[in-house]
């Protein structure tokens, strides 16, 4: 094993264990130890630092030697699956040494990953953290599989860890290759996510005026004649400037992704991280949006609704002044900015009035 791999993760010591012993027709105990060296690696890469900087840092060239890692990883990957996919079993020393490759590749996987310093956008570095942990995780499940079928068979078990790896190797080339893409990207899985949940309530507002008419059964609708199940008159006139601040989270999502697309800079520490603030500024947007819309199904709760609807007006604030003070809103996109802060503050007025007596 490379020592110089091993001192680039920090991990000390042979972790393909003691073969010196080994069995030669105990084909098992390579796999073993290599299903345990990719986990040891998989846990440093998820709880490991990179480097704050480097100044001879090239991010292309750690794109395309990530890519050439991850090739290298899915090749493997493959090997061990076409080994054991039918008789004869290799011999112990064969499937030491196929295991012995596997390792180099995947300790050259982490290490690559690891050649992203923070400087580069914390962002871009956890979706690269995020791919490569989930090969990681795929080759490791491939050696279980493995390890827990008929060595001399191919399950389809094994035929569906190794698709897997396979499409967990090939994301490489769908990954954001700046900070920039990379906020861009987390960004649209917020807005999909309020979306979603704004059509949910939408949705259940137009279903018969009865949000829970799709999981009672027809016995519980003829007998029920509890109203706490339906919107009262005031429960409409509250849920109007809370659907508000809903869409205003979702407009403010929009908006911001256009301007980090149209002005987002990744040429100074200063805009990578002013980009890094805005991605996780506006990740408080979805969750706060559920809270609100899960509070506005009855029976309402008025001082939990104000108490939810406040929360997410101030991180919807929140994100417009963080807006305002980045490189990614010069003049022309003030005006968005200012009319969504409006909105947020008329909206959650309407709330305190409509829930002054719940308080």
């Amino acid at each position: 094993m490379d020592s110089v791999l091993l001192s680039e993760l920090g991990i000390a010591g042979n972790m393909s264990g003691d073969n010196s012993s080994l069995d030669p027709g105990d084909v098992t105990v390579p796999l073993r130890n290599l299903r345990n060296s990719v986990q040891c690696v998989r846990d440093r890469v998820r709880d490991g630092e990179s480097k704050e900087c480097n100044d001879d840092f090239n991010l292309q060239q750690f794109w395309d030697t990530l890519g050439q890692a991850f090739k290298a990883a899915s090749q493997g990957a493959t090997k061990l699956s076409l080994v054991f996919s039918k008789p004869p079993l290799p011999s112990a020393q064969d499937c030491e040494r196929l295991a012995d490759s596997i390792e180099e590749n995947v300790l050259t996987l982490a290490t690559v990953y690891y050649w992203l310093p923070k400087s580069q956008g914390i962002t871009l570095r956890r979706i690269a953290r995020d791919a490569t942990i989930e090969v990681l995780e795929g080759i490791s499940q491939l050696i279980e599989v493995i390890l827990n079928t008929p060595l001399q068979s191919l399950s389809q078990e094994q035929l569906t860890s190794t698709g897997g790896v396979w499409s967990s190797c090939d994301y490489i080339h769908r990954l954001p290759q700046d900070n920039q893409a990379a906020v861009l990207s987390v960004m649209a899985s917020y807005s999909a996510v309020v979306k979603d949940a704004i059509e949910e309530m939408e949705q259940a507002q137009a279903d018969n005026q009865d949000p829970f008419s799709d999981v009672l059964d027809d016995d519980d609708l003829d007998s029920r004649g509890n109203q706490d199940t339906y919107w009262s008159e005031e429960d409409k006139q509250l849920m109007a400037p809370c659907q508000g601040l809903m869409k205003a989270g979702k407009a403010c999502l929009k908006k911001l992704s256009g301007a980090v697309k149209a002005h987002g800079k990744v040429d100074s520490p200063e805009c990578i991280a002013q980009l890094d603030d805005l991605a996780d500024i506006t990740k408080e947007i979805s969750p706060n949006v559920d809270d609100l819309a899960l509070s506005l199904y009855p029976p309402m709760n008025y001082a939990g609704v104000r108490l939810n609807a406040a929360r997410l007006a101030s991180v919807v604030k929140k994100v417009l002044e963080i807006t305002k003070s980045s490189h990614v809103c010069p003049e022309a996109e003030l005006a968005w900015v200012q009319f969504l802060d409006v909105a947020v503050q008329h909206n959650m007025q309407k709330v305190k009035d409509l829930t002054q007596n719940s308080i």
